[in-house]
């Protein structure tokens, strides 16, 4: 237990000092001339007008989080379909014992060789394995288009919408898509 906090402490001193050291590295070889255009805060290479506290239309960081959820959400289609292609290259039966050896190790991430005859996944199991994977994908889609028609329905997705409820509610009728 004394040798893993040794090397925990070591870890954590060769963290800090990677980080830490070319800050001042950094801090001591850099030039300090400061003048008004560097001291000047701006953002987006634009000069600042009037002060930080300003409304921010909540639309875009909305739009920002659900581009955020589902592009990570798709991001798991990439494994998936690479267990799935395997499993489906394993369910032919008219494969070789060395090949479906080889594709075995492969699909379960063993080093090259691990898999014998008696334990290489069969074209039975496989044909399982990728049926299985089917359903479940077609669950985990069904769950990101769930999701995507909830939004969609909210009203999150139409940039107008705000334009629209207050135009209509000038004219006093009642705002669509209310939530």
């Amino acid at each position: 237990m004394i040798d893993l906090n040794i090397h925990l402490l070591l870890f954590t001193a060769a963290g800090i000092t990677l980080l830490l050291a070319p800050l001042v590295i950094g801090r001591f070889l850099r030039p300090t001339l400061p003048t008004p255009e560097k001291d000047a805060v701006y953002e987006c290479g634009e000069p600042t007008i009037g002060s930080s506290y300003i409304q921010f239309d909540l639309r875009f960081y909305v739009v920002a989080l659900l581009f955020i959820i589902f592009d990570v959400e798709v991001a798991f289609f990439f494994p998936w379909a690479v267990v799935f292609g395997g499993a489906r290259q394993l369910a032919d039966p008219r494969l070789t014992t060395s090949t479906r050896e080889a594709l075995t190790d492969r699909l379960l991430d063993l080093p090259a060789g691990t898999t014998t005859a008696d334990t290489a996944m069969s074209a039975q199991d496989a044909l399982r394995m990728s049926t299985i994977g089917m359903f479940d994908i077609f669950v985990f889609f069904g769950v990101l288009l769930v999701g995507f028609a909830y939004v969609w329905k909210r009203g999150d997705l139409d940039w107008v919408r705000s334009m629209v409820n207050q135009a209509r509610t000038a004219k006093g009728l009642p705002e669509r898509n209310a939530a």
